[in-house]
């Protein structure tokens, strides 16, 4: 850890004093912005309690000293992370530092007066949020051992996990055209579906609309063609991670999935969130990788790292939230469906990236991993209503007599992600949105 970390330190902004605050001093997560209704190029900012520290506007002021001719310059001005994810671990750590002591309150009068702050701050509120990179690929896995349980017991109940899976972390490529912004409508997808006791499928509007607890990792540094990733030097090339909600037809899967996986049914709409938390502000909350249970295989040699296993885990709690239009219309709060642990998944991001890259695969500044369902052997620790209802079979009770088996139109969906240690600062991950809108 670095000073950055130091759970005593204090801004000058006064937002990022509240407890519920996602944002203190200690996070500086990234995102890329604009000011709301102007024509402005979007930017890279940093979060600060309820504000948006504009990093260019930072330069402006000439605050950054070590960064006037460096290439983290060009890189606060781009409209998208890239330019700052491909530049590597020093260069984020000299940022993050400059940005940290711009931001620690003590400062001189005459460096952090009213006028300047109103000139390199931007209220949230105010603010559009971007994609906060260029996705160029975009992979989605399946590392929670528990998701890949209850999924399976439903289809497969006597052998619910396929031999593969505590071997090989399992993924599919995703559509990084259709990775969306937080708070982007989603359409409820089309597409054919076939019942148990239909003859023929039909095409029509998804009955089985789902959401997906994950994390996504974006990469840094990529690397070229027919190159791997040594499991140690993975972090070095992962810049931080997001929340995802990994949308899903359950029953367009159900239909489509065999024998070439995910589809139609995953490829309409994919919600980042707007704020990246890099790995240095979550280094307090590293633990160690999942014990694997007695009998289980250990990875293999390229999957294997005595640094990993020590420290490859991440104490993050996440949280899957659901308002229904009824519940907006009688200004009911949103309800939380499940809380899971991200320190619970059965492959840890390191050896995500590392397998990914295992065969060769070129890696590049901005693409994107997805985590798979983040799910607990708990009920309440399901991360999509596909277990949470047992495939619809149980649904869920919300207030004022709702139900759920599955979306609706007109649902929305908030994810969020903390974490919290004793001695240490609270950070959070802000949200990640959707609301449902009917098929066309």
């Amino acid at each position: 850890m670095t000073d950055t970390n130091d759970p005593t330190l204090v801004s000058w902004v006064e937002s990022a004093h509240d407890p519920a605050t996602d944002f203190p001093i200690q996070n500086l997560p990234f995102g890329v912005f604009r000011r709301a209704g102007t024509t402005e190029m979007p930017r890279v900012g940093v979060a600060i309690g309820d504000q948006i520290l504009d990093l260019c506007a930072c330069l402006g002021e000439s605050l950054f000293d070590e960064l006037q001719e460096s290439p983290v310059a060009l890189a606060c001005a781009s409209p998208s992370l890239n330019t700052l994810m491909s530049l590597g671990r020093p260069h984020w750590t000299m940022l993050r530092r400059q940005v940290s002591r711009v931001l620690r309150a003590g400062g001189s009068p005459s460096r952090y007066d009213r006028d300047r702050a109103a000139r390199i701050l931007v209220p949230q509120a105010e603010a559009e949020l971007f994609v906060p990179a260029e996705i160029g690929d975009y992979s989605d896995f399946y590392a929670s051992v528990s998701h890949a349980t209850n999924v399976g017991s439903m289809f497969r109940p006597d052998a619910p996990l396929l031999p593969n899976y505590k071997w090989v972390p399992i993924g599919y490529h995703g559509r990084a055209s259709s990775i969306v912004a937080s708070g982007t409508p989603v359409r409820r997808p089309t597409g054919q579906r076939k019942g148990a006791n239909d003859d023929a499928p039909v095409v029509g509007p998804s009955r089985s609309l789902d959401y997906e607890l994950e994390l996504g990792a974006f990469v840094g540094p990529g690397t070229p063609l027919g190159a791997r990733i040594p499991i140690d030097e993975a972090e070095s090339h992962l810049f931080g991670l997001a929340l995802l909600n990994d949308w899903s037809a359950r029953d367009l899967q159900a239909w489509e999935y065999q024998p070439l996986g995910p589809f139609l049914a995953k490829s309409f709409a994919t919600t980042v969130s707007p704020w990246v938390v890099t790995l240095e502000a979550l280094e307090p909350f590293r633990v160690p990788a999942r014990t694997r249970a007695a009998g289980d295989p250990q990875p293999l040699p390229y999957l294997t790292s005595v640094i990993d296993q020590a420290r490859g885990g991440y104490d993050i709690t996440v949280e899957a939230w659901l308002r229904t239009a009824r519940m907006r219309e009688a200004d009911a709060p949103a309800v939380r469906l499940s809380q899971g642990a991200f320190a619970d998944m059965y492959w840890t991001v390191a050896q995500l990236l590392t397998h990914h890259a295992s065969n060769g695969c070129n890696m590049r500044p901005g693409d994107l991993l997805g985590s798979g369902t983040i799910s607990g052997d708990a009920r309440d620790a399901r991360g999509c209503l596909l277990e949470l209802t047992w495939r619809g079979a149980e649904p869920v009770a919300l207030p004022g007599g709702e139900t759920r088996a599955f979306l609706e139109d007109g649902d929305e969906v908030i994810l969020r992600a903390h974490c919290a240690r004793e001695g240490t600062a609270r950070i959070g991950f802000g949200e990640c949105r959707g609301v449902v809108t009917a098929a066309v």
